[in-house]
C-alpha cells in the first residue's frame, strides 16, 4: 500500500507530549564482556543500551536513537510493568519502571552479577511489590533477572507481569542500506514456558538473538506498549513499528482490556505470602543462523515443537507433531475442549523427537497445552479449515453472489464487479474515505475481484467464469482500463467494451490502469448521495483526477493477473467461456505488462507484489509459441532485472521499508541466473517471515501498516496473514525446488502458502488479515487486500516429497484425495 504524505495524516492517537530526558545517558555506561556478548546499560537506570554478539559490531539495540527515546514513558529492556492486589480486594495497582524514572543506586555485585539495582525509586510509593533487577552470567550465558518479593503483610496476588522489550527496528530517518546493515524485527513464539522471542538482522545472514525464559518465566502474553507518537523516531509509524514486551502472567488484562477476546493462553496469577519472593526472568542467546533458532533453543533445554506440514490444518487432513525436550509428556489438553483430537505415533526418526496424529474436529482457533513430567507447560497453536477444496468453493461463491455488485446506476461505472465487503455489517463497500476501496483498484479495492479471477485459476466454476467474464469485458477493460487512454494519464474514458487490439508491438495502444474508478467529487455526480457520516477532508479522498491516474505500477500486475488467470480457463476449460477467446485475455495481459513497462508508470522499477505471475505469463507465451510477445516481456523484465543487479538493497517500494518487493526480485533474478541477487532477496525474505509453533506467525511476513490502508480497524500494528504471506512464500518454494535439502524453506514457504486459507471464513468471507494485538486477536472486517495472499497461495501451493532426517513420511492433502507425501 501507499506512503503518500505519510507524516500528513493521522495514524496513532498521541498518548501526550514529552517531558524532559530521564535517562541521563550523559551520566555514562556501565560496559561488560560476557562470553557471547558486550553490553552497556545507561548508568543511571541500568536499562539496556547496547547488545552486540562477541566480535561482531552489529548492536541488537537502537542506542543511536536511545537520545530521542530517553524520556518517561518509552520503554527500554530492563523495564518492568505489573498489575497487583491484596488477596480478597478487587482494584489491581499498577507499577511501571519506565513512568517516573529516577536514578538508581546500584546494589554491589559480585561473582555472576554484572549489575544489580532496588527499582522501588521508579516505582509509586502505593505499590504493593519489592523489585530487584539483576543482569547476570550464569554458566556463560547472559541473564536479566527479576526478584519480586510481596512486600506487605498480607498475600498479594501478581495479576500482571511484562516485561519490555525494545530491540532495534527503528527505521526513521535511516538510509536503505542503513536499515538493512543496523536493524532488526522481532517475533514471539506464544508458546508458555516453552515460549521464546527471535530477533532477527535484516540482511537476514547475521547470526539472530533467541530471547528465552529461565525457570519458570513463561512467555504467557504478547502485548503492544503504547508510548506517544508524537514526536522523532515517530512510535508506531511506518518507520517504527513500536515495542512489544513479554509477559509472564496476563489475568489482569484478560479480566479487563481483553474481557470481550480469547487470549493466546490461558490467563494467570501469581500469589506471593509476605515476604515470599519469586524470580522471573530471561536468558540471551546467539544462533549461528536463523536455520539454527530452534536448535539453539533445543539447546537451552526448552522445549521445541515441530508441526507437518505446520500449523494450520483442513478438517479433512490428518497433522503431526513432533516434541523435542528432556522430559517425557505427562498430559495433553486441548482449547477448546474437543477442537483436536491426538494419539501418539512411533513415527520419529531420531532420538529426543515424539510424535503425534493431530486431527483437526472443529473449524477456527485451537490450542494444544503440553505439560511435561517436570511441570513444564508448552502451548501449540492451530487454526482449523474447512477442507482447503470446500474452503476455495466457498470463497468463490461469496465473492460472487455476497461481494457481486450489479446496479444499473453507478455512476462510477463498478457494475458489474466483485467488490470490496464488510463483514461487520455484511454488506458491500460502496463508500470510503479511502477512494481505491471502493474503487476496484490498488490492492484494498482489487482485492477481491483479484482472490475470485485467480480461484478460477485454481479451482474453475462455471457460474463464477461467467459472471467473471462480464466483469473482464465490460470493467476491468472499460472502467479500471481506460481503452481510450495513455499512460500519461486521462480524465475521460470509454465505457464501451474494449475490441480486439493491435500485437504489442505497436505502441499506439495503452492498457493503462487507473488507481480508482470511485472519486470524492459531488459536483461531478450530482445525483449520488456520499454518505454525510464520512470525514471527506483527509488526502485519500481522491478527486476524479487522483484516482484516473494511471501511473502506479502495483495496480497493472492485478490486471494482468486477472487476464491470465481467465486465459488459463479459456486455455484449458474452454466450455466455461463464452465472451472472448483465449488469445484475448493473454494478450490482455501481455498489453497491460508493456503498458506498466513503457517508463510512464511510476514504481515499474520496483519489485511488485505478486509478479511471479508475469514469470508464469511468460512461459505461457513461450508454450503457445507467441514468440513477439514473449521476447517483448523478456526484455522488459530483463530491463528491470538489470536494474536490480547493480544494487545491494533492490527492494524499495512505497514506503520507507517494505517486503512486497522481493518476491519479484528473487523471480527475475533466478529466471536470468543472477545468483548473487536472487539469494540477497531470499536472506531478506528469512529475516521477516519465521518459523514458529503457531499458525499465526508461521511463515507470517512482516506487515504491520496495511490496516491503515486496506483495513476497517485502522491502526499500525503486527499484521497475521496479510499478503505478504502468500507471496513470500513463493521464493522459498521456489528456492527449496532448487534446493531440496534445505528443509527449513519448506516448512517456513508452506506455512505462508498455508496461511490464506485460515483468512476464509466458514462462509466463504476472506479478510484482509488477523489483528494480532492481545486486545482484539480478530479478523478485520474488511475484505481489503485479501487478493494478492490468495494469488500467491494459488501459484505455489503444491505436493513435496522429500525425505526428511528427523521426520518420516507423512500424508497430507490439500485439494483432492490425492496423497501429498511431506516429511
Amino acid at each position: 500500500m501507499r506512503l503518500k504524505y505519510f507524516f500528513n495524516f493521522g495514524i496513532c492517537l498521541s498518548t501526550g507530549g514529552f517531558v524532559a530526558a530521564q535517562l541521563n545517558l550523559s551520566d555514562g555506561f556501565l560496559n561488560f564482556t560476557t562470553p557471547a556478548f558486550s553490553v552497556a546499560l545507561v548508568k543511571d537506570s541500568q536499562t539496556l543500551y547496547s547488545l552486540r554478539p562477541a566480535g561482531s559490531t552489529f548492536d541488537f539495540i537502537p542506542g543511536d536513537m536511545m537520545s530521542k527515546r530517553s524520556s518517561n514513558g518509552q520503554y527500554h529492556l530492563g523495564d518492568l510493568t505489573f498489575r497487583a492486589r491484596k488477596v480478597g480486594s478487587t482494584a489491581w495497582i499498577s507499577g511501571d519502571t519506565s513512568t517516573t524514572r529516577k536514578k538508581l543506586t546500584a546494589l554491589s555485585a559480585s561473582g555472576g552479577t554484572l549489575a544489580a539495582a532496588n527499582l522501588s525509586p521508579t516505582l509509586p510509593s502505593s505499590s504493593l511489590l519489592n523489585v530487584t533487577r539483576r543482569w547476570v552470567v550464569q554458566n556463560n550465558v547472559l541473564q536479566l533477572l527479576f526478584d519480586v518479593t510481596n512486600s506487605q503483610t498480607t498475600a498479594v496476588e501478581i495479576g500482571a507481569l511484562g516485561m519490555p522489550l525494545e530491540f532495534n527496528n527503528i527505521f526513521t530517518d535511516r538510509t536503505a542500506a542503513q536499515v538493512n546493515t543496523l536493524c532488526s524485527l522481532f517475533d514471539p513464539y506464544i508458546g508458555q514456558d516453552a515460549g521464546y522471542v527471535q530477533v532477527t538482522p535484516l540482511l537476514g545472514t547475521l547470526p539472530p538473538l533467541v530471547v528465552a525464559p529461565v525457570g519458570s518465566s513463561p512467555l504467557e502474553g504478547w502485548r503492544f506498549l503504547p508510548e506517544s507518537t508524537s514526536a522523532d523516531p515517530f512510535y508506531q509509524s511506518q518507520t517504527f513499528e513500536g515495542l512489544y514486551e513479554w509477559q509472564f502472567h496476563t489475568l489482569a488484562y484478560a479480566q479487563n482490556e481483553w474481557a470481550s477476546v480469547t487470549p493466546w493462553n490461558a490467563a494467570t496469577s501469581a500469589t506471593l505470602q509476605p515476604g515470599q519472593t519469586r524470580t522471573y526472568g530471561v536468558q540471551f542467546l546467539v544462533a549461528p543462523s536463523i536455520r539454527n533458532i530452534e536448535s539453539t533453543v533445543r539447546s537451552a533445554n526448552r522445549p521445541i515443537a515441530a508441526g507437518v506440514p505446520g500449523y494450520i490444518l483442513p478438517l479433512d487432513q490428518v497433522g503431526k507433531l513432533f516434541l523435542n525436550y528432556s522430559s517425557a509428556v505427562q498430559t495433553i489438553a486441548v482449547s477448546p475442549s474437543g477442537a483436536l483430537t491426538w494419539a501418539s505415533n512411533s513415527d520419529a526418526k531420531t532420538a529426543g523427537w515424539v510424535g503425534y496424529s493431530i486431527t483437526p474436529q472443529t473449524w477456527g482457533r485451537a490450542r494444544l497445552s503440553i505439560t511435561y513430567a517436570d511441570g513444564t507447560l508448552q502451548t501449540v497453536h492451530y487454526y482449523v479449515t474447512k477442507s482447503a477444496t470446500q474452503a476455495l468453493g466457498d470463497l468463490g461463491n461469496f465473492l460472487t453472489t455476497s461481494q457481486w455488485f450489479n446496479s444499473t446506476t453507478d455512476p462510477f461505472l463498478r457494475s458489474p464487479s466483485v467488490i470490496s465487503y464488510d463483514r461487520q455489517v455484511n454488506a458491500v463497500v460502496k463508500d470510503d474515505p479511502r477512494a481505491w476501496i471502493p474503487g476496484l483498484s490498488d490492492e484494498a479495492g482489487a482485492g477481491s475481484w483479484l482472490a475470485a479471477t485467480m480461484k478460477q485459476y485454481a479451482q474453475p466454476n462455471a457460474a463464477e467464469v461467467a459472471k467473471l467474464e462480464q466483469f473482464a469485458t465490460k470493467i476491468l477493460w472499460g472502467s479500471i482500463q481506460n481503452p481510450s487512454a495513455t499512460a500519461e494519464g486521462s480524465q475521460t474514458r470509454n465505457c464501451e467494451e474494449g475490441t480486439a487490439l493491435p500485437q504489442p508491438e505497436n505502441q499506439q495502444s495503452f492498457n493503462v490502469t487507473f488507481q480508482s474508478v470511485y472519486f470524492y467529487q459531488p459536483a461531478l455526480v450530482s445525483s449520488y448521495a456520499y454518505p454525510t457520516s464520512i470525514n471527506w477532508g483527509n488526502w485519500w479522498s481522491w478527486n476524479q483526477a487522483a484516482s484516473f491516474a494511471t501511473d502506479r505500477a502495483y495496480d497493472y500486475v492485478h490486471v494482468t493477473a486477472a487476464y491470465w488467470a481467465l486465459y488459463r480457463v479459456a486455455r484449458n476449460y474452454p466450455s466455461l467461456v463464452s465472451l472472448k477467446t483465449w488469445q484475448w485475455y493473454i494478450n490482455q495481459a501481455v498489453l497491460t505488462v508493456v503498458t506498466m513497462t513503457s517508463g510512464s508508470v511510476g514504481y515499474a522499477d520496483d519489485g511488485l507484489m505478486g509478479e511471479t505471475v508475469i514469470w508464469m505469463l511468460l512461459n505461457d507465451l513461450k508454450r503457445e509459441g507467441l514468440t513477439a510477445n514473449a521476447t517483448l516481456v523478456e526484455t522488459r523484465m530483463k530491463a528491470r532485472e538489470t536494474i536490480w543487479a547493480k544494487e545491494r538493497y533492490p527492494f524499495g517500494s512505497e514506503m520507507a521499508w517494505d517486503s512486497t518487493g522481493q518476491e519479484g526480485v528473487y523471480a527475475w533474478a533466478t529466471y536470468f541466473n543472477d545468483t548473487t541477487t536472487a539469494t540477497n532477496a531470499l536472506n531478506s525474505i528469512l529475516a521477516y517471515q519465521p518459523l514458529i509453533a503457531h499458525w499465526g506467525y508461521n511463515g507470517n511476513a512482516r506487515r504491520y501498516w496495511d490496516n491503515i490502508y486496506g483495513g476497517k480497524l485502522q491502526r499500525i500494528e503486527r499484521q497475521i496473514h496479510h499478503y505478504g504471506s502468500g507471496l513470500n512464500a513463493l521464493p522459498l518454494i521456489t528456492a527449496f525446488e532448487a534446493s531440496p535439502t534445505d528443509y527449513y524453506l519448506l516448512r517456513v514457504g508452506y506455512g505462508g502458502l498455508s496461511g490464506p486459507l485460515s483468512n476464509i471464513d466458514q462462509g466463504g468471507f476472506a479478510s484482509a488479515s488477523f489483528h494480532s494485538f492481545a486486545d482484539t486477536l480478530a479478523w478485520d472486517a474488511y475484505s481489503g487486500d485479501y487478493g494478492p495472499n490468495f494469488s500467491g497461495h494459488s501459484m505455489g501451493i503444491g505436493t513435496f516429497i522429500v525425505n526428511h532426517p528427523d521426520f518420516p513420511p507423512s500424508l497430507e492433502s490439500r485439494y483432492s484425495n490425492l496423497q501429498q507425501i511431506w516429511f
